[in-house]
């Protein structure tokens, strides 16, 4: 098989071994949002309620499609993938997820903007 062949069946998030550049390793802050994203998972994957699982995060970034997962960051696609774990669960619905962004938009004064890309739900 040649490398061409390899890559063409390389799924679109596997870039192991694709020439990048090089890899900003300095410490960034984190946005207060990142690091609620960051406990929400936390708390969703602890002992008591195990609602996710490392696996089972990355395995809905890598599948959320191509468009999400090249254009949203490394949070927004944690935050997309909690999002559609938890409706497909049944915890909460879209409409309860689109309320609350809603509210929390009104209450900072910002304006919510459309979802980044069309979503395809899994």
């Amino acid at each position: 098989m040649s490398e061409e062949d390899q890559h063409s069946e390389r799924g679109y998030h596997d870039l192991g071994g694709t020439p990048a550049g090089p890899i900003d390793q300095s410490q960034g802050n984190l946005e207060p949002w990142e690091k609620r994203v960051d406990v929400l998972r936390a708390l969703l994957a602890d002992k008591k309620r195990r609602v996710l699982r490392a696996d089972g995060l990355r395995s809905t970034v890598e599948t959320m499609g191509e468009q999400y997962y090249t254009e949203l960051s490394y949070y927004q696609k944690w935050m997309e993938a909690i999002s559609r774990v938890v409706v497909r669960r049944g915890i909460v619905s879209e409409e309860q997820i689109m309320t609350r962004m809603k509210e929390v938009a009104e209450r900072l004064n910002v304006e919510l903007g459309p979802p980044p890309i069309p979503k395809e739900r899994d």
